[in-house]
């Protein structure tokens, strides 16, 4: 296993090798950052193109329907029920202006939760927040070096020594 410098892990590096690692791991964040938020604005497009649809759907239906749907409607109540026509029409256009409604509907939900999503402001709060941290990042403090055992032997030997007499 090695680094993305491919120095092996746990190697000493340099400080230029770190912060050229430091470097190349962020560029990647950056590029990662952006790519969901292309993603998150496809996906409100989307979100807004069905919403247009279900609203031009919901025109041509009350458009180009109420003519045929109305004619055969309303003869179909009269038939059923011999009640006046002029009523069996206007039961027929409430028929249509129902459908034309539920349609509506569905084109307002999709307009609310595309207008909910809230994708590249939640990109932007991450990066600002990854860059926040990046900022208070700070060097650990290094240990002081340990004198070799070779060093400490004689001080351990003596310290031995005065202690069993």
């Amino acid at each position: 296993m090695s680094a993305p410098d491919g120095s092996p892990v746990g190697a000493e590096r340099s400080i230029g090798q770190l912060f050229a690692s430091a470097t190349t791991e962020l560029s990647a964040l950056v590029h990662d950052e952006i790519a969901l938020a292309k993603a998150q604005l496809k996906q409100d497009v989307k979100r807004g193109a069905t919403s247009g649809g279900a609203f031009s759907l919901a025109g041509g239906v009350l458009v180009f329907s109420l003519p045929m749907l109305n004619f055969a409607l309303a003869y179909g109540i009269r038939t059923w029920t011999d009640w006046n026509l002029a009523i069996c029409f206007l039961l027929s256009f409430a028929a249509n202006v129902v459908v034309a409604l539920v349609l509506v509907l569905i084109g307002v939900v999709f307009a609310k939760k595309a207008k909910k999503s809230k994708g590249p402001q939640k990109v932007a709060a991450s990066v600002k927040e990854s860059a926040g941290v990046l900022q208070k990042a700070k060097p650990h403090p290094r240990p002081a070096p340990q004198p070799e055992l070779e060093d400490r032997a004689p001080a351990a030997i003596e310290a031995v020594a005065r202690s069993s007499s």
